[in-house]
């Protein structure tokens, strides 16, 4: 039986100290620790992007961390995101486009959305395309997604133009 590690973390705006496993993923502890379901559990390899969260700002995949490796940090999940509002234009145009169907890769998808738009506001859709390659989709076949990934930015940009 392994000895538990003290952590303390920002989650999703809330200060947390708890203990973990020290070989426990960054994505069961949100699950089955902090009941924050929106990630999922895929392959656990890495490669399909379902446990996609945010670690200090950037985008990771909670089955490749582990959870003491979020000390001191500061995680945000697909629900902590959902809250801020900061990206309701996405949910939104998920929503239009019907960019998803059984859900299982949505978060992810939004997630890595989310950061595409915030660092390439000006993506063509061939990067677009690029940039959620990691992230799998077995029901839409991706053309749904991309279409409402491109419309969030040009409204993005339509606006920034209108108040100019």
């Amino acid at each position: 039986m392994s000895q538990k590690t003290t952590i303390r973390m920002t989650l999703n705006g809330q200060v947390i100290t708890t203990e973990v496993e020290p070989r426990q993923h960054l994505v069961d502890f949100l699950r089955e620790d902090q009941f924050l379901t929106g990630s999922h559990l895929g392959c656990e390899q890495g490669a399909c992007g379902a446990c996609t969260v945010k670690l200090n700002g950037k985008i990771v995949r909670g089955c490749l961390v582990l959870a003491v490796q979020a000390d001191q940090g500061t995680v945000e999940t697909i629900e902590g995101l959902t809250a801020s509002g900061n990206f309701k234009d996405l949910q939104q145009a998920f929503l239009k486009f019907n960019s998803f169907q059984c859900g299982f890769c949505t978060s992810g998808m939004l997630l890595a959305a989310a950061e595409l738009i915030e660092q390439k506001p000006l993506a063509t859709r061939e990067e677009v395309r690029e940039w959620i390659s990691g992230n799998y989709c077995r029901c839409t076949g991706y053309q749904a997604i991309v279409d409402a990934i491109c419309f969030v930015l040009e409204e993005r940009l339509a606006q920034v133009v209108h108040q100019s």
